[in-house]
């Protein structure tokens, strides 16, 4: 493993401990740049947690490093309390049946539709980390 490489590594555990709930994703919540990352994002945004974000894309060593360390090779990631929760369809799956609000210690909605569909992909800054609301 090389120094930027570790760095990498290291920015990914210090981002997962710092955060309570951290996506990492393609694209960014405003834009993202798969269905899966979208579908992701509106679960959240359907629970009204606040989150972070990671764009995996800028740097294909961010991928790599994530995967390596979570042992999960597709993308997006869901992370709570510093856990692996997984990705869109478990996110997803959760979400339905009341697991994924509990999870992250808010009310499950009554009504609340998680649809979104996918964004062009588009260029990126270097990985940045974005506290969502």
């Amino acid at each position: 493993m090389t120094d930027d490489n570790t760095q990498i590594r290291d920015a990914i555990k210090n981002a997962i401990d710092e955060n309570k709930v951290i996506l990492f994703m393609k694209g960014t919540p405003e834009q993202p740049a798969c269905g899966f990352s979208a579908r992701t994002v509106a679960t959240l945004q359907a629970l009204g947690t606040p989150f972070a974000a990671v764009d995996i894309l800028p740097h294909p060593a961010i991928r790599q490093e994530l995967s390596a360390l979570s042992q999960w090779p597709t993308i997006p990631q869901l992370f709570v309390d510093g856990e692996l929760v997984g990705g869109c369809d478990i996110v997803t799956e959760m979400f339905a049946n009341g697991e994924l609000a509990e999870l992250v210690g808010v009310e499950q909605p009554a009504d609340a539709p998680v649809e979104a569909a996918a964004a062009p992909p588009r260029q990126s800054a270097p990985m940045q980390i974005q506290d969502r609301p």
